[in-house]
């Protein structure tokens, strides 16, 4: 028997964010949690490809993936961002889908500024959040990660780049990265900082990074299980970079794997 995969969408504010059910072949008990994708800044569904069917199939749990505003096939970003625009996504955004998606238990597992999204969620909402996990999340600006940011930028003007981002946001392409890009490189958001986020999240967290992330240091992963609330486990990986779930794939599916599985009993 195969995974099923199943189209939905959501409202929040009346934009339209669409997302994927996956469940596993053999339907998990009525009380299970449900694991739930939040992509990186510039992602989107099919940006993670099929490791979350990978990780539905390992742990038997099923999963929710949906697009954040302005991302693949969402509706657009219509305004300027605003410097607080993670902790809208966590304690608003993100809150209505699970509402809507009837899920009463999650296992986040963010990516980058999903990530982040997904400690603000776990510290806002703990009665939800059963655990979490992060891959490269951030909790402050560091001057790898703004130089990191500038590096994409050229590479947006001297590349290809924009085509083939255009492959998975279409006309929400430049919307979107500029939003990134002019947010993560302003004055204004250089003091943004959450590390006292972690201090109000009990639920185990496992904490993900590549060793050589180009956005950050491993510095992230420590403040996050240093101030951590309750057991948190962290996990640098060597010859990595900031995309772990694809450049060491079995590693990081086989650690979330162990984790759910330890966490769900």
């Amino acid at each position: 028997m195969s995974l099923r995969r199943t189209e939905t969408a959501f409202r929040w504010q009346g934009l339209r964010l669409p997302g994927v059910r996956i469940d596993p072949p053999h339907p998990a008990p009525a009380d299970a949690p449900c694991l739930v994708f939040l992509h990186e800044a510039l992602g989107s569904i099919r940006l993670w490809r099929d490791f979350p069917d990978d990780v539905v199939a390992a742990t038997g749990l099923p999963a929710l993936v949906y697009e954040r505003q302005g991302h693949g096939d969402a509706d657009p970003i219509a305004a300027p961002r605003g410097l607080d625009y993670l902790h809208i996504e966590a304690e608003q955004a993100l809150p209505a889908v699970l509402e809507q998606a009837g899920i009463e238990r999650a296992i986040l597992i963010g990516h980058s500024d999903g990530g982040s999204i997904a400690l603000l969620h776990a510290a806002a909402f703990p009665e939800r959040t059963l655990a979490a996990v992060t891959l490269a999340a951030h909790v402050f600006v560091e001057d790898v990660t703004v130089a990191g940011v500038h590096e994409a930028m050229e590479a947006w003007r001297t590349t290809d780049l924009p085509e083939k981002l255009a492959k998975y946001h279409g006309p929400n392409t430049e919307a979107l990265y500029r939003a990134w890009a002019e947010t993560w490189t302003s004055d204004a958001f250089r003091p943004w900082n959450i590390e006292d986020c972690p201090a109000r999240i009990g639920c185990p967290l496992l904490v993900i990074q590549g060793a050589e992330d180009e956005y950050a240091t491993a510095a992230q992963v420590h403040a996050i299980c240093q101030g951590a609330g309750g057991p948190a486990t962290p996990l640098l990986i060597p010859d990595c970079a900031h995309q772990p779930q694809r450049q060491q794939r079995a590693a990081v599916l086989d650690a979330i794997t162990a984790f759910v599985r330890e966490v769900v009993g």
